[in-house]
């Protein structure tokens, strides 16, 4: 897609190597075939989730998707779908980033002087922070979101991956901010519009499986409408030993460990 004009599809014969990834071959068009081919990417390496892309019908990260593992000769690339277009293959992923800020992504305390100026750790188990750790493996790729079904007919769905964000916050026996979220998602776009599809699991190119989060998430809010709270234990709070402490003095950065000329 270019700018104003309709849609169409160029083709290009990119020489394949072994360990040749979608994107290598993106940058190779970009090189040496046309340099009007517009994608993002990044870290190259399956981190940061921007070169996200429908690739041979299934959402996918280019930089993550050898080109022999699809197994063919002609290799289709498009915009992800369930998001406007920007140019070529770059989607649009405000929805995205405006959903994820709905359901107040960080989290909340209310000793409030204990938040902004830290005495003290907040301690955590094994089994307090595996309740929440696959769920903050999520990079923001947008892929969960295309291959959503109920996102492709219904544009103010919340969407997997802030829901299971939203309960990746909850799960965190440091956080207090469970009302104050439920109150933004517990509606008829939030997780009751689910239909545990299980599209977003499956496509998630880091394991985060944002349906489980969902599911999860159902039961909390059920849990909250009959009075049982958050269903976990908080947070233990820990002093420091005895002489450790924070300092009075703001902390200073390491020594750089190259010389600027």
């Amino acid at each position: 897609y270019r700018g104003e004009g309709q849609p169409f599809i160029a083709e290009y014969e990119v020489p394949v190597t072994k360990g040749l990834t979608i994107l290598d071959g993106l940058i190779y068009i970009k090189e040496n075939l046309d340099g009007s081919l517009s994608y993002r990417m990044s870290c190259r390496m399956g981190v940061c989730g921007s070169c996200g892309m429908f690739i041979n019908g299934l959402p996918r990260l280019a930089c993550h998707t050898q080109v022999e593992e699809l197994n063919s000769r002609i290799i289709q690339v498009a915009p992800l779908p369930n998001f406007p277009t920007v140019k070529d293959l770059i989607p649009d992923l405000g929805p995205l980033f405006d959903k994820h800020k709905l359901v107040s992504p960080y989290i909340f305390r209310t000793d409030r002087e204990e938040y902004d100026h830290p005495t003290r750790e907040y301690r955590q188990g094994v089994e307090e922070l595996e309740a929440y750790l696959q769920f903050s493996y999520c990079i923001k790729c947008g892929i969960c979101l295309s291959a959503c079904p109920t996102v492709a007919t219904d544009e103010a769905f919340f969407g997997p991956p802030a829901l299971a964000q939203a309960y990746r916050y909850i799960a965190d026996t440091r956080d207090e901010g469970l009302n104050i979220r439920v109150e933004a998602l517990d509606s008829q776009e939030g997780p009751w519009r689910c239909h545990f599809a299980g599209a977003c699991s499956a496509a998630c190119p880091k394991g985060v499986d944002p349906a489980l989060g969902i599911q999860l998430l159902k039961k909390t809010i059920i849990g909250r409408r009959l009075g049982l709270g958050k269903l976990r234990p908080r947070a233990t709070i820990v002093s420091p030993p005895e002489g450790v402490g924070p300092s009075p003095e703001v902390p200073k950065a390491p020594p750089p460990t190259v010389k600027r000329r």
